[in-house]
């Protein structure tokens, strides 16, 4: 089938939009400027208890105070659009790295063998899932698979408080991969040090760490606000079965996202990179898009639309 023309195509959302478990953030992009423009952004923050993200249970308990957050700041940045990019936090849905060494060339053969792998990890039915995936190339070695799984009633959910709010989620995804993607997007348009880097993405509820190889996620961990651990032990922990598992040679960068929400942000660099022997930079939208003149770019400001950005860009990217 041909694709279709233009003018019946939908268009891909310019309204990000992020439900986390302390704030809802929209932010507008016009993806015909050049580079994108960040024409406004906003956030909301929520009561506790509102959202409580979790694999199993319910997510929205406060889902009148979370569809009135939604049209606040859908009304504060000026969207008139109504289909949005949807992010969600990540600890909402189960995320694994699968690796095969035999890749079936039926994407249908490929998704049973995915769901059968699944069973052994995920805490829900998985007829009860809804189950996403991207992978590296298929060589002679295989490949590894990021999949993420997710009860399909939670995603309903995060729909549902879109929709109360006169919006339609054409795209929805979790959090940490769309700063990857913000990553990726401005490694496409520059030339970055070869090599594995690392992400550590912090937010109030949880911080995920990742590791990217030639463009593909090789490491996906996330660890809940709640958890014994802090933060640099996990990094530390995850540097050891870098090295030891995935033959890692070394990181050519280390980028922090987020955070701005952490007592000592500054303090939490240096444990950081006392773990890594490693500099860490923070992420900017540096490459990958600009604020309009009346948006204050401050770090609270570029925590908070990383995610939503990333997820808008990608839906636009060709």
């Amino acid at each position: 089938m041909s694709p279709l023309p233009a003018w019946l195509q939908t268009p891909s959302p310019t309204l990000g939009l992020e439900l986390d478990a302390h704030r809802v953030t929209a932010v507008l992009i016009d993806r015909h400027a050049t580079p994108p423009l960040i024409r406004a952004s906003a956030s909301v923050p929520l009561p506790p208890g509102a959202i409580l993200p979790s694999l199993t249970a319910a997510n929205i308990p406060g889902r009148e105070q979370a569809v009135r957050a939604v049209r606040e700041v859908v009304d504060q940045v000026g969207g008139r659009q109504r289909r949005v990019a949807l992010v969600i936090p990540d600890t909402a849905a189960k995320v694994s790295l699968l690796p095969f060494e035999q890749v079936p060339s039926s994407p249908r053969d490929l998704e049973q063998l995915i769901r059968l792998q699944l069973r052994k990890t995920v805490p829900f039915p998985l007829e009860q899932a809804q189950v996403s995936w991207a992978g590296g190339p298929v060589t002679g070695a295989g490949a590894t698979f990021a999949v993420a799984a997710m009860r399909r009633a939670i995603v309903e959910e995060y729909e549902g408080v879109c929709a109360a709010a006169g919006l339609h989620a054409g795209a929805v995804d979790l959090s940490t991969f769309n700063v990857v993607n913000v990553v990726l997007l401005a490694d496409a348009a520059s030339q970055p040090p070869p090599g594995d880097w690392l992400l550590v993405h912090v937010t109030p509820g949880y911080a995920s760490i990742v590791i990217v190889r030639n463009g593909e996620i090789i490491f996906f961990r996330t660890r809940r606000a709640d958890a014994d651990e802090p933060v640099p032990d996990v990094v530390h922990q995850t540097r050891m079965f870098y090295e030891d598992r995935l033959t890692g040679q070394g990181f050519s960068r280390v980028l922090l996202a987020g955070g701005s929400d952490v007592a000592d942000r500054a303090a939490l660099v240096r444990e950081i990179e006392s773990r890594l022997d490693a500099r860490v930079t923070a992420l900017t939208l540096a490459g990958v898009a600009t604020f309009g003149d009346r948006i204050g770019a401050t770090d609270q400001v570029l925590s908070q639309v990383v995610a939503p950005a990333g997820l808008v860009l990608r839906e636009g990217h060709p």
